[in-house]
């Protein structure tokens, strides 16, 4: 199939590295593996650049290859024995207010807690806006398994949300002698 669009690499770096960091940084919660994720995606897709069609399937190409380095990255944590679960210090990609929100920090926290294929799919339909099957595809899992994963990872940070809410409200009454 002839194509008259031809991808220019620096282009789709500028156009998408924020998006394969940001993706790789919330599943892993480790800013520097992060950035190495990120590094590792671009050099495969300058590899691979002849082989991508368009624009939409260049950030398709990213997402999925940026979900999938994240993810040997874990499994790569924890057959070391390292601790996944890593403080998040540093907020890339968010608003200042949600950088200095102790309650949007927490949030971020709670979400590395969940299964890893919860929080893939969370990531990618909230931060991404895909649908479930944009998902489906870019994990290369039924849509099926993507709507199970989705309704009980909220359901799961629904609950430890509201558990973090609760102690933040004692916490405050206690402050305060109420």
């Amino acid at each position: 199939m002839a194509h008259d669009w031809q991808p220019d690499f620096e282009q789709l770096v500028d156009e998408h590295q924020s998006m394969v960091f940001s993706l790789a940084w919330r599943m892993t919660g480790d800013r520097g593996l992060a950035e190495e994720i990120a590094q590792d995606v671009f050099l495969e897709l300058d590899r691979h650049l002849g082989k991508i069609e368009s624009a939409a399937h260049a950030c398709f190409w990213l997402r999925r290859v940026a979900m999938s380095r994240s993810a040997d990255a874990l499994r790569r944590r924890v057959v070391r024995g390292l601790d996944l679960w890593v403080e998040m210090e540093e907020h890339h990609g968010i608003s200042v207010a949600e950088r200095t929100s102790p309650l949007g920090a927490r949030l971020e926290q709670l979400l590395a807690t969940l299964p890893e294929s919860q929080r893939a799919v969370l990531v990618l339909r909230y931060q991404e806006d895909l649908t479930p099957e944009e998902i489906a595809a870019t994990l290369q899992a039924p849509v099926a398994t993507v709507k199970s994963n989705l309704q009980r990872g909220l359901k799961l940070l629904r609950a430890k949300a509201a558990n973090h809410l609760k102690e933040y409200v004692r916490q405050k009454e206690y402050v305060r002698g109420v």
